[in-house]
């Protein structure tokens, strides 16, 4: 039985939260210099050129990328051979939150109570999953989701003979309803199946995939490549002001469902897709 202290998850939430927030990810930036290569828009690529110029300096300065640093959400997936001592994973976690913010002069953005409003002020707590898998590895997937984007994510319990053509259109609609307000070029994260809530958090855990890399299935990669596609030619474009870039990419996880159902979910993600990793 391997343990984990405590205080090494603290430790580790807190970088990843100061991390996420200051360096852009690889696929992320690489995403934005593909897209800056090929978008036809003049107003677009001066957007995208932007969009890499803030990254360079956030990483140079070791300053937040965007004003809105985030709600932390974590799939965590725990090794059954692992045991961690010196407190529970949900207050480790949530610990490592307020460090990090904290440390990293990082905006608090969660309130305790969605009717009273009152913030936090250490953005705690975080939203965490929780995958028992074989091993005896901790492996933390980290998200600092912005709210903008969150906010124009959308769910639809669609019927089965809705079909692919129905999955299609759905999520081009949600696409086009956000616009500029999800703040494009998007990563567009689709869960398909499961049931009701399941179907949120798959489309969520689709969005910590690197970008360019496609699902294993290749009738989904190949859904993947033909809705991307798709929305790219909505002319929504970069930060909304038209072009052929208004995704980055489009992600998809599946799952069994009922036979009455076909629950799909679309969560969309801001341009700044932070997403981390830590394994313990």
């Amino acid at each position: 039985m391997k343990k984990i202290l405590y205080e090494d998850i603290v430790k580790a939430i807190a970088e990843l939260c100061i991390e996420a927030n200051y360096e852009l990810g690889e696929d992320v930036y690489n995403a934005f210099k593909l897209a800056l290569a090929t978008e036809k828009s003049e107003t677009g690529k001066g957007v995208l050129q932007q969009l890499m110029d803030n990254a360079d300096i956030a990483s140079e300065l070791q300053v937040p990328m965007c004003q809105d640093t985030g709600t932390v959400v974590c799939i965590v997936e725990l090794g059954q051979d692992c045991h961690i001592v010196g407190g529970s994973l949900y207050d480790a976690i949530n610990d490592g939150i307020r460090k990090g913010y904290g440390e990293g002069y990082l905006r608090n953005s969660i309130v305790k109570d969605p009717i009273k409003r009152k913030n936090t002020k250490d953005n705690s707590p975080g939203i965490v999953h929780v995958e028992l898998v074989e091993g005896d590895s901790l492996t933390i997937h980290m998200t600092a989701k912005g709210g903008g984007a969150e906010n124009m994510s959308d769910l639809k319990m669609l019927k089965p003979s809705d079909g692919i053509e129905g999955i299609k259109q759905y999520v081009l609609d949600v696409v086009r309803v956000a616009g500029p307000n999800a703040c494009p070029p998007l990563v567009v994260g689709i869960g398909i199946g499961g049931n009701f809530e399941r179907c949120a958090y798959l489309a969520k855990k689709s969005l910590f995939r690197p970008i360019g890399k496609r699902h294993e299935d290749e009738g989904i990669a190949n859904l993947e490549v033909e809705l991307m596609e798709e929305i790219n030619r909505l002319g929504i474009g970069p930060q909304g002001l038209g072009g052929t870039t208004t995704a980055l990419d489009i992600k998809i996880e599946v799952e069994a469902c009922h036979i009455a159902a076909l629950p799909v979910a679309v969560n969309l993600n801001c341009h700044a897709s932070r997403h981390k990793q830590a394994i313990l």
